[in-house]
């Protein structure tokens, strides 16, 4: 039995401890950023167009994904996670190294694009408010790359069907 609500422990069940620091620095991270957001008084940039939503959108998707599955990138998550097989094309799986805690918390987050997403998300509001122009191109290149991404699946998926 665990000491929480007398419930037997269970190999599903972990800490919340680990989520509640991940949780934590998120929120102070913003905090931090809107109070010299506000010291600087820095205006807030006006509603996006759809055209920047869509942009900002597939530039986080291919972001996300290249900081949780590229292989190039594994280094980085290296001190949080352990691979276990390949994922799609230049991609590996891996899950999380610890099994609890803020090792384990961060591991979930580094190996999940969908999790990661709120991160770039956050991190490309934040460049909107601080550098527009140039969160305006970075976001651009990686649209732009997410959409060579496409492309080449769709030649190699052309190649087999030639073949047959």
């Amino acid at each position: 039995m665990t000491a929480v609500e007398g419930r037997p422990e269970t190999d599903n069940q972990r800490s919340m401890s680990g989520y509640l620091a991940t949780m934590a620095m998120f929120g102070i991270t913003v905090s931090v950023v809107a109070l010299l957001g506000r010291l600087t008084h820095r205006q807030l940039p006006r509603a996006m167009s759809v055209q920047e939503l869509v942009v900002t959108a597939v530039a986080a998707h291919k972001l996300s994904r290249t900081a949780t599955k590229d292989t190039i990138t594994a280094p980085l998550r290296a001190p949080f996670t352990r691979p276990t097989g390949d994922g799609g094309p230049g991609e590996v799986m891996e899950q999380p190294k610890a099994a609890d805690g803020w090792k384990h918390s961060i591991g979930e987050l580094l190996t999940c694009p969908f999790c990661f997403d709120v991160w770039v998300i956050t991190g490309f509001t934040i460049g909107h408010v601080f550098a527009p122009r140039a969160t305006r191109l970075v976001a651009d290149a990686l649209a732009a790359l997410t959409g060579a991404d496409f492309l080449h699946l769709a030649y190699a998926s052309a190649q087999q069907l030639a073949q047959r």
